[in-house]
């Protein structure tokens, strides 16, 4: 049983994600394991047990707190803005999920793992500030595009948080993919995060 106060609890918790955040930056996920973020915060590893049972609920909190920051952004474009045109709300859409490369590297990489491997309490917490997003993006469908029926409002999300699963292998490349894309002759013209979501943010708006 986890004792001290809500407080305390709480902000060892955060020092645990900090940890695998840090770690993150650096190490591939299945690099980094419960020592090496251990080795990294204030306390033993077996404390780590004591507020998360496996590497990939510590993940998966990492994952909840990327949507947290996402849902932040998206909060702004709905408040300081009286009405965007179709152009307009592409972009300041693509921009705001330009500043989260790391939500999109969690997403492309292990996200069906982090799932099935965290308990249903932090599972539920975790969906909650997805949903955030999602109805999110829903609110600044209905307000910046009023004329979308809802089923073209719920067919745009259907497309797009799918898609995003995809932005970060196409927009983050290593060298020796570059060249190996050489060597097999694919004809690819490499994009950044911006640009990727833009053009498929801007498309979907524009279908409607």
């Amino acid at each position: 049983m986890i004792k001290g106060t809500q407080e305390l609890i709480a902000e060892r918790r955060e020092e645990i994600v900090n940890a695998c955040e840090t770690l993150y930056q650096s190490m591939s996920f299945k690099d980094i394991t419960l020592k090496e973020i251990g080795n990294v915060t204030s306390f033993s590893r077996p404390t780590i047990y004591n507020y998360f049972q496996t590497k990939e609920e510590i993940f998966l909190a990492l994952y909840e707190k990327e949507y947290g920051r996402w849902n932040e952004e998206l909060f702004e474009i709905l408040n300081e803005n009286e009405s965007l045109t179709k152009e307009e709300l592409a972009a300041k859409l693509a921009d705001s999920i330009s500043k989260r490369k790391q939500l999109l590297k969690l997403l492309s990489m292990n996200n069906y793992d982090m799932e099935a491997n965290s308990r249903k309490e932090l599972l539920i917490n975790f969906k909650r500030a997805y949903g955030q997003s999602i109805e999110n993006i829903r609110a600044c469908l209905k307000k910046f595009c009023p004329e979308m029926t809802e089923k073209e409002r719920q067919d745009f999300i259907y497309i797009f948080f799918p898609f995003m699963f995809g932005i970060y292998p196409y927009a983050e490349v290593t060298e020796n993919q570059k060249e190996a894309m050489e060597k097999a002759d694919v004809d690819y013209v490499y994009l950044s995060i911006y640009e990727i979501t833009y053009r498929c943010l801007l498309r979907l708006l524009r279908n409607c």
